[in-house]
């Protein structure tokens, strides 16, 4: 059984910008280990402030209530007892003791020699479980030490083997590890001291963070770090989601935590850190689980030739079909069969069609937008022939000056073009197509009202539905158009209105 320890409230609240609120630390808290249920949870450094020191209390009592409280820890320093004595009165029992694991850092950050330090941190675990604290000791910038001082880095984890620390954690402070040196370092760390648990921390710099994580499983360690998002300093530590899946998939180990919640704790560590997740991020991105070609939706529906073992539902997601200029039939009809709407072949052929051609023109459609798309082919399209076609038109808007407009319609396959100017570029477009009716004698109906409407949710790149009444000799009539923009829509709306009075007469 491989254990996650989760450092979303310590290592993750060191991303730039990032300060969870004490109710929001509780929320993730709670949300962490009784739904995801991770195996523990890193909830802060010690010393920090009393703000911070009551937000830590509050979650202990938490917890106890819960029978989870030896599944919390904190962060400590080799300080004899200092940070032991803040743990202590947090009500925390597991501190987790930062140790440099680099002859480098002692002699550069500390001053020190590898004994001198070697002999603080047998105090510090000394006077930390004399208070009745558990110790975990880590090894700060364990990977720059196994490549550049073995020996110094053998020579405390000896020390540590002697003293009652429960785990040994093995973090690639600056993220400079990759898979292959990653397995490497754990397996000299495994055969050396056979007997130890080992946690591997991993960091993001190099975008192997999981790929690292998934090497020291294989290596043998027993534990792995991870972040909610993969939240941290810098580029930030090993995602939660993505550990949860590789773990299981590629190294079929077993896990106490459960995938199905990890979306909904991604969400709300999302909303309290203000950090969005990255709509391609595996499991937990809001792409991940969409099929834009039609090709695989068809797949998809046939035999399910395009979902391997990441199955949305694994992680309480469903998978979805884009609708684009990429969409074949079968993603229109996922789509529409998950609102409850069902065409014939010909309908669908229709509506396909449409989503392509607006697809071209607007970056996503979504569900949102398909009753406007169905609405407007099925009304207008099964018509009739159009007998009436718009050849061209520019429309022309400046500062100071009346808008313009040149139209160039077909009649029966006779072409027809004027200009004129009007209060905006759609009062223009309309009067130089009364001009050509005028000269044909023809007659053009009144506009009496003019609506615009957009899908829910008030997104700037919705689709612009325009509704237009129209009265002629007294009868009034709608017609509507669909598209990105709402002059088109408005000109589409009003093509729809020539046919049909042409239609009409017939």
């Amino acid at each position: 059984m491989i254990e996650i320890l989760d450092t979303t409230l310590r290592d993750g609240e060191q991303t730039q910008g990032v300060s969870f609120s004490a109710r929001e630390k509780m929320d993730i808290a709670r949300s962490l280990l009784t739904e995801v249920r991770v195996d523990r949870i890193e909830l802060a450094s010690a010393l920090t402030t009393r703000q911070e020191q009551e937000c830590v209390r509050r979650i202990v009592r938490w917890a106890h209530a819960n029978n989870c409280e030896n599944r919390l820890e904190v962060l400590g320093f080799v300080d004899i007892d200092r940070s032991a004595q803040w743990i202590k009165d947090s009500g925390c029992k597991v501190m987790n003791l930062l140790c440099k694991g680099s002859l480098r850092h002692v002699e550069g950050q500390l001053g020190k020699t590898a004994q001198q330090h070697i002999d603080d941190v047998r105090n510090t675990v000394l006077a930390a479980t004399g208070m009745g604290l558990s110790v975990n000791a880590y090894l700060e910038d364990w990977s720059n030490g196994m490549s550049q001082s073995r020996e110094y880095v053998m020579s405390l984890t000896r020390a540590l083997t002697s003293l009652p620390v429960k785990r040994i954690m093995l973090p690639d402070t600056l993220g400079i590890l990759n898979p292959q040196n990653t397995y490497e370092f754990c397996r000299i760390m495994l055969e050396t001291f056979p007997d130890v648990h080992f946690d591997f921390h991993a960091h993001n710099d190099y975008e192997l963070a999981v790929a690292n994580t998934y090497s020291a499983v294989r290596a043998g360690v027993c534990g792995v770090h991870t972040t909610v998002n993969g939240l941290g300093e810098r580029a930030g530590n090993a995602s939660l989601a993505s550990v949860m899946a590789v773990v299981h998939d590629h190294l079929d180990q077993p896990l106490n935590a459960d995938e199905n919640c990890i979306t909904r704790l991604s969400r709300l560590v999302e909303m309290d850190s203000g950090i969005r997740i990255p709509q391609n991020k595996p499991i937990v991105g809001q792409n991940v689980f969409t099929q834009c070609a039609g090709v695989h939706a068809d797949g998809d529906a046939k035999d399910g030739l395009y979902t391997g073992a990441l199955l949305p539902e694994r992680f309480g997601r469903i998978r979805e079909y884009a609708l684009g200029k990429n969409s074949g039939r079968a993603s229109v009809r996922k789509n529409l069969e998950a609102m409850g709407i069902e065409l014939d072949d010909e309908s669908m052929l229709k509506v396909t069609q449409r989503i392509v051609e607006l697809g071209d023109k607007k970056e996503q459609l979504t569900q949102d937008d398909l009753p406007y798309i169905v609405s407007d082919v099925l009304h207008h399209d099964s018509e009739h022939e159009q007998r009436i076609r718009i050849l061209n038109y520019s429309l022309m808007l400046a500062q100071g000056l009346r808008p313009q407009a040149t139209v160039m319609i077909e009649i029966d396959g006779q072409a027809y073009q004027d200009s004129a100017s009007g209060d905006g570029q759609y009062d223009a477009f309309v009067r130089a197509l009364r001009k050509i009716y005028a000269s044909l004698d023809k007659p053009f109906p009144v506009l009496t009202d003019y609506t615009v409407s957009i899908p829910p949710g008030g997104r700037t790149d919705a689709f612009v539905q325009t509704i237009i009444s129209w009265n002629l000799n007294g009868q009034d009539f709608r017609t509507r158009g669909l598209d990105a923009d709402q002059t088109e829509a408005a000109i589409k709306a009003t093509l729809k209105m020539l046919n049909k009075i042409e239609n009409d007469k017939e």
